[in-house]
């Protein structure tokens, strides 16, 4: 099985004072602004780190779903943040680094298979197999 979606970025002038736009296949984002300011300033709106990070905790928090369901357990809730950092190097910039934390109500669970199954979908998750960045993962189970 095959799956494809579609993202599109536009981008008009120089970097620090052009200005950009994505939109995705599904008109979630639609013409979503976004330039420099944004990316390294600290100013609000959206930025291409924040996408990534939102496409990881979703992909991350859907993958712990699946494997939680192998094991014959149902989440109540799982909830993912993905801190993306972005760094300057040799080469530029690049990023090194994702720091997922997930919260987890799953009725029937015990901690030792929880753990188990939080790291196998840190491991086992699509969007965590395309980065070549350290990921780490804090994971607990709540009651």
């Amino acid at each position: 099985m095959s799956i494809t979606k579609t993202a599109s970025a536009r981008w008009e002038g120089s970097l620090k004072k052009g200005k950009g736009t994505v939109s995705t296949e599904s008109g979630v984002l639609k013409n979503t602004p976004y330039d420099f300011r944004q990316r390294f300033e600290g100013q609000e709106g959206s930025n291409p780190e924040e996408l990534i990070g939102a496409a990881h905790a979703s992909c991350y928090s859907m993958a712990l779903s699946m494997i939680l369901g192998e094991a014959g357990l149902e989440p109540e809730s799982i909830d993912t943040q993905a801190t993306v950092t972005l760094a300057e190097d040799e080469g530029g910039f690049s990023i090194p680094a994702i720091h997922l934390v997930t919260r987890a109500r799953i009725p029937g669970a015990d901690k030792a298979s929880f753990e188990d199954a939080a790291e196998k979908a840190k491991a086992g998750c699509p969007v965590s197999k395309l980065f070549n960045a350290e990921i780490t993962l804090d994971a607990s189970l709540e009651n």
